[in-house]
Order: structure tokens, then sequence, then C-alpha cells
């Protein structure tokens, strides 16, 4: 295990993507809190695939809530066909490129690609083929399907993250709490097993799959000054494991 901690987030640059309008709080809510909590220079890019009205509205009071202390935030809703992305891929390649001629992330965090939900795999897909420069995580959600794999990276925290997160999540997706699995139980009990798993003495963690990871910085040639000296100041309480 290999703990890494790096001095300040100040300018970093995030983007979360999430093909559903509960995607990037299930995944890594926690540690977007976790990062905010340490500091305030966060510029983050929120966007969301699918929605409809009503989901829209619950995701804009869920990225309030979680992007508070935030430097800067744009949170974009939008509202591709929910479970038929697969299907209108051509659409949503365009808009990626659109995102690479827009934003220049330091890291991005994104649907896993071994994930069973068609439209999660598409994302992660079109992440990976736009943005081929930079630090990718990828997160997991729990479902049905049983597809948890085993990631090679946690980050930790403790009980009042793992409280808040839960809390703005039940309360702003009051159009799923109906379903079996959109649960405190469900939510805890993930956070828990992954907090084992890295051996976190705050108990809690979220999981990621990283499967490109430069410790130094990349390479020269493939990045500004700028943006190879904001990749040394991510911060968070990362545990990576070798895959």
């Amino acid at each position: 295990m290999l703990p890494l901690a790096v001095t300040s987030t100040a300018g970093v640059r995030v983007l979360l993507l999430g093909a559903h309008c509960d995607d990037i709080e299930i995944g890594c809510g926690g540690t977007m809190l976790k990062l905010l909590s340490r500091d305030e220079q966060l510029e983050v890019d929120w966007i969301v695939f699918s929605s409809d009205a009503e989901r829209e509205s619950e995701a804009r009071t869920s990225a309030a809530a979680f992007l508070t202390s935030a430097k800067r935030q744009n949170v974009v809703i939008e509202n591709f066909r929910d479970g038929f992305f697969p299907y209108i891929g051509a659409d949503i390649k365009d808009y990626f490129e659109l995102l690479k001629r827009e934003l220049e992330p330091d890291v991005i965090f994104t649907h896993c690609r071994t994930d069973r939900h068609q439209d999660h795999r598409v994302i992660s897909d079109l992440t990976w083929n736009t943005f081929r420069n930079h630090m990718i995580l990828e997160y997991e959600i729990l479902k049905y399907d049983g597809d948890l794999g085993r990631p090679n990276c946690y980050v930790t925290f403790g009980e009042e993250i793992c409280g808040q997160k839960i809390d703005v999540i039940l309360e702003a997706f009051k159009s799923q709490c109906g379903k079996q699995w959109f649960t405190e139980e469900t939510f805890r009990g993930l956070m828990r097993l992954r907090g084992v798993e890295s051996g976190a003495a705050s108990r809690y963690a979220e999981a990621f799959y990283a499967r490109k990871f430069v410790l130094d910085g990349v390479s020269a040639g493939q990045a500004s000054n700028e943006q190879r000296s904001r990749q040394h100041r991510l911060q968070a309480d990362v545990h990576a494991y070798g895959t």
C-alpha cells in the first residue's frame, strides 16, 4: 500500500462526469467533500448526461450542497435519453468533443469501464477516448447486477463526511427513495467495506480504479508548466494499490 498526501489543491480543476443525476454523488461525493474541506480553491465542472425536470431539480440541489465551498462551480445537466446511450453514442461523442475544447481538467472522475449499466460504460469509454493526458479515476456504483470489482485506489474519510454524503443524497433525491437499494445502509455499507480494504483508521473510504497513475507528473510536452504544477497540488489521503 502506498499512501499519498499532497499539500494543497490550490488551483486544481476537477471534472466530474455522471450518466445519471445521482451517480457523481454516490460514486465520489465523499471524496469531493474531503477535498473541499481541505481547500476552497478547487474549480469544479459537474456534468450529468441524463435527466428529466424532476431529476434535474434534485441534481442541482444536491450539487449545490456538495460544492458550497468550491472556488468555482459549473453544474451542467443534460437530457440524453436514459438507458439508450449506446444507441445515441455519436451525439454523446460530439458532446465530449465540445468538452475537450472547452475544459482542461487536472483530474477527472468518471464511471468504471466494467460497469454493467450500458449508459455508465459509454461515459467511461468516451472519457478515456477524449482525455488522453489526464489523471482519470473511475468510481463505482453499487447495483443489482453485482458488478463491484477489485479497486486499486481509495480515498479515506471519517464519520462526518460519510454521514454528510448520505444525508445530502437521501434528502436531495426524493424520487429515488422508493427503490429498495437506495438506503442509508447501502451507502454506508459500501463505504465501510472500502474502509476495511484500505485499512482506514477513519473507518470509511470511497474506491476508484486508477488505470494510469503517473506519480512524478506528466511527460514533457504533454502539458503546460501550469498544468504540471497543478497536478502536484492535488490533495487527499489516497491509498493506491498496484493492479
